[in-house]
């Protein structure tokens, strides 16, 4: 039996969602509460950020490439 795959441009989509959507959230809420002059609570987010997007980036980036 073949099983035949269809277009997978949504999982291109959704795996970039995921990869990417948190840290944005994260960076924005940081930028918001540093503005606001909560600079401990916006530091706080934008380091979350960076974790989230270098952990995220390594993850993913893997699954995508095949290993």
């Amino acid at each position: 039996m073949i099983l035949e795959v269809g277009n997978l441009d949504g999982l291109v989509v959704v795996l970039a969602l995921i990869m990417f959507g948190p840290a944005l959230l994260f960076l924005i809420i940081g930028i918001i509460l540093f503005a606001k002059e909560k600079k401990k609570g916006g530091k706080i987010f934008m380091i979350l950020a960076g974790v989230y997007l270098l952990i995220s980036l390594g993850t993913c980036g893997v699954l995508m490439t095949g290993y």
